[in-house]
């Protein structure tokens, strides 16, 4: 018996003082990473999507998880240290990386750099990297205390990237994993903003984990927000423990299963809600016509049976008032619900609400009380406006799709590439 991801989410926010995002982050249980670009003038960016896209390709089944997030890392070194030498706009970029692997009963880490992970384990808080960064020497050495290498004026500077050399040491750890435990993996614009009390607070106090995330960034925005905010948040179960599959079972890596719902059926779905809101009006109707009913032969009635009656007929409409409704409303939420399970396995792309092109999650639809079927994954940098009319009519339709097709559609876009969007319902 191993251990089975069973929730999961990764949010990238780009702070109250950047300008871009240099984050970058890969959440396709059973593999998660999160990269933090260096170099300015977006070449940091280009660099830490370098490092998570290194995850895409086809994983070795067999292949110890310790090597290869160790050649996956030095592959990407490659690529990034070679780009950076060929071409001068992105000469010093490099990138932090910390990926994380789930197999069997253990969790197995790769870590470059000072993004770090964390595992909550029975409401404490344990840190499980080492930062390659100078002010982690220091303390090391006994220079400086812990606590003061959390504002030291040097604590950004790091000491080990990707991109940096020809050739780089990747530090790797395998711990074993127990039902529950929850990793967080981040950049060092959360942790420089928040301290780990503050941290384990907010996980501990979580309703869920999109519900944690979510409050983390909006923290670290709250203590002044001063780099890019990237959090990765999963949590594991024993595989026996909870029924069904694990939730996101798709991946980015060429293994993604199809699309667990189609824009018709979600369609039919909805339309199947209105009509179970129609009948309940219906049934309204239908009692109100039986009370007036049973009143009038209430009146007409002499006898004590037919007040008995009487009585029992208008007792029975408020039952009838109430349960009906009822009824109807626990048809719509279940119906609600079940679009919304199904929904996590389903991505479109759009426009956010800053105008940005955005990655969302879920179904486009918003269900009665403001309840939406979607959440946003993504925000990039570039403009919806920015794409040709005829092109933004075709690749910010909302149309359904697996992960990996509207990952690509809007790593396409941001490259420029908009004259062949990717079409929705494509296998990778």
């Amino acid at each position: 018996m191993g251990v089975s991801v069973v929730e999961e989410v990764g949010l990238t926010d780009v702070g109250r003082q950047r300008q871009s995002n240099e984050d970058s982050f890969f959440e396709a249980p059973p593999l998660f990473a999160v990269a933090d670009g260096m170099g300015g003038a977006r070449a940091g960016e280009v660099a830490s999507r370098m490092a998570v896209e290194a995850f895409e390709s086809s994983r070795d089944p067999d292949a110890d998880p310790e090597a290869e997030l160790v050649a996956i890392a030095r592959a990407a070194n490659r690529q990034i240290y070679e780009l950076a030498h060929s071409d001068e706009a992105y000469r010093g970029m490099g990138t932090t990386l910390t990926a994380v692997m789930v197999g069997g009963r253990e969790v197995t880490v790769g870590h470059v750099g000072d993004s770090r992970l964390y595992r909550l384990r029975a409401d404490e808080l344990e840190r499980l990297t080492k930062d390659h960064s100078l002010v982690a020497e220091l303390v090391a050495k006994g220079r400086i205390r812990p606590e003061e290498a959390e504002t030291h004026p040097q604590k950004s500077i790091i000491t080990r990237a990707l991109g940096v050399e020809s050739d780089v040491e990747v530090d790797t750890l395998t711990c074993a994993a127990s039902d529950g435990d929850v990793y967080l993996i981040c950049s060092d614009g959360l942790t420089g903003m928040l301290s780990e009390d503050e941290v384990a607070d907010v996980l501990r106090s979580r309703e869920s984990l999109e519900g944690a995330a979510r409050h983390l960034i909006a923290a670290a925005n709250q203590a002044g927000g001063r780099d890019n905010i990237t959090v990765v948040l999963f949590r594991v179960a024993d595989s026996d423990a909870e029924t069904g599959t694990p939730a996101d079972s798709d991946t980015l890596s060429g293994q993604e299963t199809a699309t667990a719902l189609h824009t018709s059926q979600v369609r039919t779905a909805l339309a199947e809600a209105e009509r179970t809101q129609g009948r309940r009006d219906a049934g309204e109707t239908m009692v109100v016509d039986a009370r007036t009913a049973e009143a009038a032969r209430a009146s007409a009635a002499s006898s004590p049976s037919a007040g008995s009656r009487a009585r029992h007929g208008r007792a029975s409409a408020i039952r009838r008032r109430v349960l009906l409704p009822l009824l109807a409303l626990v048809a719509l939420a279940a119906v609600g619900v079940g679009l919304w399970v199904a929904g996590r396995q389903a991505y479109f792309v759009g426009a956010s609400d800053t105008g940005l092109v955005a990655l969302y999650r879920g179904l486009p639809y918003e269900l009665p009380f403001g309840i939406d079927l979607y959440d946003e994954v993504y925000e990039s940098t570039l403009a919806a406006n920015s794409i040709p009319t005829r092109q933004r009519t075709e690749v910010l339709d909302h149309s359904l799709r697996g992960r990996a097709d509207a990952a690509d559609l809007v790593r396409q876009l941001e490259r420029g590439r908009t004259q062949a969007p990717v079409p929705a319902g494509r296998g990778r």
